[in-house]
């Protein structure tokens, strides 16, 4: 009986490969979201003071090499779930950034579903006491292009206070 139900349940369509029936789109983002590289960049861009880096900050802060991250960053982007932005200014400036990743609306919407934003503050914290180089700094320090305005608000978060009382 339990055989039947599974067959039941995932039929082959038309191309050739199973459909997981109504839950197919919840397990593709949700492997989308798990795979170790692209859950690192989607962790150091919630932390992110702009929510927007550069790919060297992202590979300073992941730890990975460059083609590792441009390769999950253009899945990423596929998917809809971050966009690449452009802060043309800096383009002419060697050692400014210009490209910079960032979320999308579908990409917030996104992590909203599947409960990511909670981690805001956590991510937020871990990311300001990392330590970085001073060409890490001077990326972080960059202009930046502005996200779109959904984006930012759906990013925002009451930070706390760390200055101490005396």
């Amino acid at each position: 009986m339990a055989s039947l139900l599974v067959e039941t349940r995932i039929s082959e369509s038309h191309s050739g490969t199973a459909d997981l029936g109504p839950f197919a789109e919840q397990q593709r983002l949700f492997k989308l979201l798990s795979q170790d590289t692209r859950h690192l960049i989607i962790q150091e861009l919630l932390g992110h003071p702009a929510h927007l880096m550069s790919l060297a900050e992202l590979e300073y802060m992941i730890g990975k090499s460059q083609a590792a991250i441009k390769d999950q960053l253009e899945t990423l982007i596929e998917a809809g779930i971050l966009a690449r932005y452009t802060h043309e200014p800096s383009e002419e400036k060697r050692a400014l950034a210009s490209q910079f990743y960032g979320f999308t609306e579908r990409g917030v919407e996104i992590l909203h579903e599947y409960k990511y934003l909670r981690g805001l503050p956590v991510a937020r914290a871990l990311y300001e006491k990392t330590r970085k180089t001073e060409k890490i700094e001077r990326h972080e320090s960059a202009p930046r292009p502005k996200l779109p305005e959904t984006v930012g608000k759906a990013l925002e978060f009451d930070e706390p206070d760390l200055d101490p009382v005396d």
